[in-house]
């Protein structure tokens, strides 16, 4: 019965994780500038013909253009999760991620009672230098008004983003000010950054979170093992909890920083891929460290290359919950008009043979994305007991240890998900916003 309740309160939460992290997952692996005007496009003379034909002679006028759009998403949908089509204005919001930096005023926001809400400013940023504080509520954009119910983040980031050096003028509702103050702002380069958190615990541990693999986060790292070094930490924990991924070289270079020479890291293969391998150096700073990675089902893609890698080498203690299981590798191909797909074309392979992908039925993605949701409601991530091992993906790591494939990366030592704080009250509180709206509220006030 009490687990029954638990159910209640956590699924409307764990559904709406499921949509949210589901539209976001399939994040690049491997970038190479490939142009769709190769010899490959032969193939799609039926395709053309078929829209020629609508173009010229359908009873009705069309937005060709519009159905290309709309066509191109259905046919990817078709192949696998992972490959999909983003439209120029799409690539732009997800490069930025990639490479660590874009143009824009500096400040993090959160959309509260249908306002811009500074929850903070970068430090040196343009929004600091002019004067701009947290707490402070952007109210109007270039002397209109920008505010309102059907205000979404989208719409406040194509606004304030934009190339460095260009001027953006806002007014601002400010405590204790009878009046708009108005702010104008010159863009400039605002970082992104991968490494999240990196502090002490304890006397000799280090403690580091990557929340994703962007350009920079090999180099973030290193930053972090250097501050860490000098605070006398010798032992380190990863946080790779919540980490859908990012770009595959930066996780290979971390993992590297780990293994001695001529320990494979990984090797990717696909039909129009040969086999491709990827050994250490033996030039990593870090072969001496002690080292725990924590990893939960949200850990997918290149969190799970480094954490593979470190776990088949036995070089690392994994702790925490079974891992998303996303093996395949994703290459941009751009179109002329700045949209691009994101084709899958090849599986990864950690060092003990095995590939991590999870099952997937060709255009049935839909169970695909509740598939946390499906190990909640089986127990999984409340007992270890609860995942199934398929003894033909059986595999051994280095030191001759079992692991197993086709479904992500079991841990070695396991948490169970703490679902105790969840009822009924605070799944209606949390949902309607009330706990962040009170604090930031407070806070200002």
């Amino acid at each position: 019965m009490e687990t029954t309740k638990k159910t209640k309160y956590w699924l409307p939460l764990m559904m709406a994780t499921c949509v949210v992290v589901g539209l976001v997952l399939g994040t690049l692996l491997t970038r190479h500038n490939e142009s769709m005007n190769g010899r490959r496009l032969t193939n799609l003379n039926k395709l053309s013909a078929l829209l020629g034909l609508i173009d010229n002679k359908y009873v009705d006028s069309l937005d060709l253009t519009k159905i290309s759009e709309d066509l191109i998403p259905y046919v990817l949908r078709e192949l696998d999760p992972h490959s999909v089509y983003m439209t120029a204005e799409e690539r732009k919001l997800t490069d930025v991620q990639m490479e660590g930096r874009f143009g824009g005023i500096g400040v993090e926001f959160r959309l509260l009672d249908d306002t811009i809400f500074v929850t903070s400013v970068v430090k040196g940023g343009p929004s600091e230098r002019v004067g701009l504080l947290a707490g402070d509520r952007i109210v109007t954009i270039e002397d209109s008004l920008f505010a309102g119910k059907g205000l979404s983040s989208d719409d406040v980031m194509k606004r304030l983003r934009g190339e460095k050096g260009t001027k953006v003028t806002i007014g601002v509702y400010r405590k204790g000010e009878a009046a708009l103050l108005p702010f104008t702002i010159i863009r400039d380069d605002i970082p992104v950054y991968s490494v999240n958190a990196r502090y002490k615990i304890g006397q000799d541990v280090g403690y580091i979170r990557i929340g994703d693999f962007g350009r920079n986060a090999h180099t973030e790292f290193l930053n972090a093992v250097a501050s860490l070094r000098n605070q006398g930490c010798a032992r380190l924990i990863i946080d790779l909890r919540g980490n859908t991924g990012g770009l595959m070289d930066p996780a290979l270079n971390i993992a590297n920083e780990f293994l001695p020479a001529n320990r494979l890291i990984l090797y990717t293969q696909g039909k129009a891929y040969k086999r491709e391998d990827v050994y250490s150096n033996g030039k990593g700073s870090c072969q001496q460290y002690p080292v725990v990675v924590l990893v939960d089902e949200w850990s997918a893609s290149s969190s799970e290359i480094l954490t593979g890698a470190l776990q088949d080498n036995d070089r690392a203690w994994i702790v925490g919950r079974r891992s998303f299981g996303k093996g395949l590798v994703q290459q941009e191909i751009p179109f002329r008009d700045g949209s691009a797909v994101r084709l899958t074309i090849a599986r990864f392979y950690i060092p003990s043979g095995r590939c991590i992908q999870k099952p997937y039925v060709n255009g049935a993605d839909e169970s695909y994305q509740y598939d946390i949701l499906n190990r909640y409601l089986s127990g999984e991530l409340g007992s270890r007991d609860s995942i199934r091992f398929i003894d033909s993906l059986r595999y051994e790591t280095r030191g001759g240890r079992t692991v197993y494939g086709g479904g992500g990366i079991v841990p070695d030592f396991f948490v169970p998900l703490d679902t105790s704080g969840y009822t009924s009250w605070y799944s209606q509180v949390v949902g309607n916003g009330l706990v962040s709206g009170f604090a930031y509220t407070y806070a200002v006030e």
